[in-house]
């Protein structure tokens, strides 16, 4: 929250940074996917930012290295879903504050027979269900009930008798889905809802060549620049003592060209 609050700032201070920090979210009340940075002294970081009052610390770094590293949690699963050729294609927290309203259901992007994007939701706090949890219909993922959900005339059948699942969680759960799944965020409540963030990554399958139809919440610098094997290297640096192993990267703000 910390991060989002620099960036308000910033945002302020220059409008073109709004697409960089917020991506599609940038217009929402209550509501943002707050693109992050991979540098040390993340935002503080950004424009070359001086940074030499922050700790040596990578937040951001210890978190990937404990998910994403060799021994990480979600190191196997990843590389049996998209091997390490995967594209690293979102890079953000998905923040909610008291007054969010609820999102339509939908899927992220438009359906697929492979599936091309699997993704993280990992809570940053205890999730209760009155912030705002994500709701997730399952089984949804199909060409079948697709086509049933873009035919006005079945999809209210299917909402109503989904088997859905809400997404309350413990700090440091994650979610782990298809993309094509239907969800949706519920709304936070403005007397019983508290801020919500939950970290969110995600890694394109690269059996689907063709445009996914969907720009990833990422910042416009690191979109194709990283797979999951530069993420791996960059990792295994961070554990030799490199303390800003994704510096060759920049700050992500604007496309490198």
């Amino acid at each position: 929250l910390k991060q989002q609050s620099i960036a308000a700032v910033e945002t302020e201070k220059d409008l073109r940074l709004s697409k960089a920090f917020y991506g599609v979210e940038n217009q929402r009340k209550n509501r943002c996917d707050l693109q992050l940075s991979l540098l040390q002294g993340g935002f503080a970081a950004d424009r070359d930012g001086d940074v030499s009052s922050i700790d040596d610390s990578h937040v951001l770094a210890d978190a990937l290295q404990e998910l994403l590293g060799g021994d990480g949690t979600l190191r196997y699963l990843y590389e049996n879903l998209v091997t390490m050729d995967g594209e690293f294609y979102e890079l953000a927290s998905v923040i909610t504050n008291p007054g969010s309203l609820r999102q339509q259901i939908h899927p992220d992007l438009p359906h697929k027979d492979i599936a091309p994007l699997y993704v993280i939701f990992l809570a940053l706090q205890d999730v209760n269900e009155f912030m705002g949890p994500t709701t997730f219909l399952l089984r949804t993922h199909t060409a079948k009930e697709n086509a049933i959900f873009n035919d006005s005339s079945q999809k209210d059948k299917q909402l109503t008798t989904a088997d859905s699942r809400l997404a309350t969680l413990n700090k440091g759960d994650a979610v782990l889905f298809d993309a094509r799944i239907l969800h949706c965020g519920n709304a936070n409540d403005m007397e019983k809802g508290s801020d919500r963030a939950l970290f969110n990554f995600s890694f394109r399958n690269p059996k689907v060549k063709d445009n996914l139809g969907y720009a990833g919440s990422i910042r416009p610098g690191y979109a194709g620049a990283m797979n999951l094997r530069d993420i791996s290297e960059a990792l295994i640096a961070y554990g030799e003592g490199d303390k800003n192993p994704f510096a060759k990267y920049g700050d992500g703000i604007f496309r490198q060209v």
